[in-house]
């Protein structure tokens, strides 16, 4: 959707800049960036950079920056939705409408990035995006700092170690799914969409997994 979305609005001074998180490595990102031969630019961070710089907790998350460099939406989900969380965990399967008001909700949200690029809506003035900027705490920013930690032992074959620091920086941050997880699928590969996964999105209750952006 981005591929397309790009090719309509790069004569507009518009880019798309993806960023694979990837704790395994670049070569675990590179065939998901090869199969979507896009364009714009795809980059892999294995240090989890972005997600410490700007305070992301998911995937796929959006920032939006002007031309000035200038952030003129903070970090938000980037047109995905709960709907999965009422799907047949069997088949793997969604309801029809579900998949319907999924689908809408993707449009929705890139009909709202063209409507910035060609008019300048919805991006929100230097005050409310301050304002509406995730809050680094220092837990949060221990949590980042033990998590690298964390992988950096593990790459060295220290993995009880490793997975001791990754741990706390999960009880230090616990809103990080990606932190969680990145280094679930380091423990286990698949494990960060298996059992443990759906028992800890079933534990979110009525809080969202994917909170709607603001448009």
């Amino acid at each position: 959707m981005w591929q397309e979305l790009y090719a309509e609005l790069k004569d507009k001074n518009f880019m798309v800049v993806a960023v694979a998180e990837e704790s395994r490595g670049a070569d675990h990102a590179r065939p998901w960036i090869d199969q979507a031969k896009s364009d714009y630019w795809q980059l892999i961070d294995t240090e989890h950079r972005l997600e410490d710089l700007y305070n992301l907790v998911n995937v796929p998350q959006a920032i939006w920056i002007d031309g000035q460099g200038r952030i003129v939406r903070p970090p938000e989900t980037a047109g995905s939705t709960d709907h999965f969380r009422r799907m047949d965990l069997k088949t793997r399967t969604m309801a029809p409408k579900d998949q319907e008001e999924r689908l809408a909700a993707r449009q929705a949200y890139l009909e709202a990035v063209r409507a910035w690029v060609t008019t300048g809506k919805h991006a929100l003035a230097a005050t409310a995006a301050r304002a509406t900027l995730p809050k680094v705490t220092p837990e949060i920013a221990e949590a980042w700092a033990r998590f690298r930690l964390g992988v950096w032992l593990r790459a060295q074959g220290r993995t009880a170690e490793g997975d001791r620091q990754m741990a706390e920086a999960s009880r230090l941050h616990p809103d990080s799914w990606s932190m969680w997880r990145q280094a679930a699928d380091l423990d286990e590969v698949g494990k960060a969409s298996g059992a443990d996964f759906w028992k800890r999105v079933q534990a979110l209750g009525d809080r969202p997994y994917y909170p709607p952006p603001k448009l």
